[in-house]
């Protein structure tokens, strides 16, 4: 079975971040911003097929390729900044996790952000233990009750058809709504996926030989297309439930006031649900980008810490955080702000590469699939200065 690295991957666009600026979208402003998950989606795909094709064409990850075109002094700084952006990644997801935890049992969100890091680290030691594959199997049954958790209400109250419909169709309510599409569309390829992507393809598959490069480039294009697309299934039906049970609803621009107003309209049968779905984001996501980090600091340095390690010493943040108080949900958005800064570290470095003839052979990226990386790089860039911009501004 050639399934199975893009849905680790694809954990990283159903991860609580996500869950509050789709949530949050839904509530404010209906269908309206429909057409933003989409193009979300539709790029977060070209993106990591690309990742993954780079690491089983060359045999290296995307750290390990940019480790050998750099200088020392600047390898080191391209890794201090990826590695902050990992511990921004995991500080969102430990975050959540501890949410939901909170919502599920009651417990002081402090204590439920170490039994997230606690469990994340079992099933990093799964993977360090019996390999990628058993990893994957855990990874994707949580994407699976991630899906149940966040879709369950759908069938209890369907969106309307039409207005869904006429949410493809793209356009904004006010300088809020710009902000928020920002969020969700500029925010959504998330460094740590682009630079692991490689890494997975690769160690699932091996180097591609001349023998079955089309035949593997074929299947990890079935792989992305399934599991992104699982991942935009998802984030619609966030927004969609939250358009059809939350708007007008006081409260909704917090996850725990989002999850009060879904048990008042929908019972606490769904409420439970969801909350389950949220934790299965934080624990698996925050897993997925310890192993991420690790990737990361193995390309770049030619070092390795245990992930034991990482996990202890990349949870301490979010730890730190909530035993201070700070509100989780303003904590959310901060850390998705400052990802922000790392995505054109990791998109700009991906489409050269991938364009190189010298690096790719034959599957160089052709001119057309250039121009579109080329737009969506921009794209992104600007929609993240733009997201930078309004949130110090605002």
């Amino acid at each position: 079975m050639l399934l199975g690295p893009a849905f680790v991957a694809a954990i990283a666009y159903v991860d609580p971040g996500n869950v509050a600026a789709n949530l949050t979208g839904g509530a404010r402003y209906g269908y309206l911003l429909v057409w933003v998950i989409v193009a979300a989606n539709l790029i977060a795909a070209m993106v990591q097929y690309q990742s993954a094709k780079l690491g089983l064409v060359t045999g290296q990850t995307m750290p390990e390729l940019l480790r050998d075109r750099m200088r020392p002094a600047s390898r080191r700084s391209f890794w201090a900044q990826a590695e902050l952006v990992a511990v921004a990644t995991d500080l969102a997801e430990v975050i959540g996790g501890a949410i939901a935890l909170h919502l599920l049992f009651g417990l002081p969100l402090f204590l439920g952000g170490i039994i997230v890091g606690v469990i994340s680290m079992g099933l990093l030691g799964l993977q360090s233990r019996f390999g990628q594959r058993p990893f994957e199997s855990v990874v994707i049954g949580l994407l699976a009750i991630i899906a149940v958790g966040f879709l369950a209400g759908l069938f209890v109250n369907p969106p309307d058809g039409g207005a869904v419909l006429g949410g493809l169709v793209p356009g904004f309510d006010g300088t809020d709504s710009v902000l928020l599409a920002a969020s969700m569309l500029g925010a959504t390829v998330m460094p740590h996926a682009i630079y692991v992507h490689s890494a997975l393809a690769r160690d699932r598959h091996g180097k591609a030989t001349q023998a079955n490069r089309k035949s593997l480039l074929r299947s990890t294009k079935w792989d992305v297309l399934v599991a992104l697309g699982l991942a935009g299934i998802v984030n619609l039906g966030m927004l969609l439930l939250a358009a059809v049970n939350l708007g007008g609803v006081e409260g909704t621009d917090t996850i725990e006031g989002a999850h009060a107003a879904i048990e008042s309209a929908l019972g606490p049968g769904i409420a439970l649900v969801f909350a389950i779905g949220l934790l299965a984001s934080g624990l698996a996501s925050t897993s997925v980008g310890s192993y991420a980090g690790a990737t990361i600091m193995a390309g770049l340095l030619h070092r390795q810490i245990p992930l034991f390690a990482r996990r202890v010493i990349t949870i301490i943040p979010a730890v730190v955080i909530l035993a201070l108080g700070v509100d989780p949900t303003w904590a959310l958005v901060l850390s998705q702000v400052f990802l922000s800064f790392g995505i054109p570290f990791a998109l700009i470095p991906l489409l050269r590469l991938t364009s190189d003839r010298s690096i790719m052979g034959a599957s160089a990226n052709s001119r057309v699939v250039r121009w579109i990386l080329a737009t969506i790089v921009v794209l992104v860039v600007v929609l993240n200065l733009a997201l930078i911009v309004l949130t110090i501004t605002g």
